[in-house]
């Protein structure tokens, strides 16, 4: 209901789409076949791919946290303290990316800024 954003990983040639308004991440292959629905987690506004951890992480806007998704959907982290504006809290997380070091930085819409998590 709002393709909120997309992840790639081609270790398993799949697509994960963050559906934000169904709170949802949706698995297909690059054909579009459908794979998996993960829900009951929170709202994916953004997604990254992280080859080294085999893991997808996903900036839950609603809830103020990023979360740590294994490859069979379920939650394995959680990153940062819920709503706030001091290092470590979150206001509307949105965008979030993985370096190839394992470094997370996360965008947020209110604080106007960028986080970095290092590994």
């Amino acid at each position: 209901n709002l393709v909120h954003d997309v992840a790639v990983d081609n270790k398993r040639n799949r697509l994960y789409v963050g559906d934000r308004n169904n709170a949802r991440i949706q698995v297909f292959t690059p054909e579009g076949k459908h794979l998996a629905t993960w829900s009951g987690f929170g709202e994916p506004w953004g997604l990254a791919y992280a080859e080294k951890e085999d893991a997808i992480y996903m900036c839950d806007g609603k809830n103020n946290r990023v979360l740590r998704v294994n490859m069979e959907g379920q939650v394995t982290g959680v990153l940062g303290g819920g709503f706030g504006k001091t290092p470590g809290t979150f206001d509307y997380p949105h965008y979030i990316a993985v370096d190839s070091e394992g470094s997370i930085y996360v965008a947020e819409i209110k604080n106007w800024r960028v986080q970095k998590f290092a590994k």
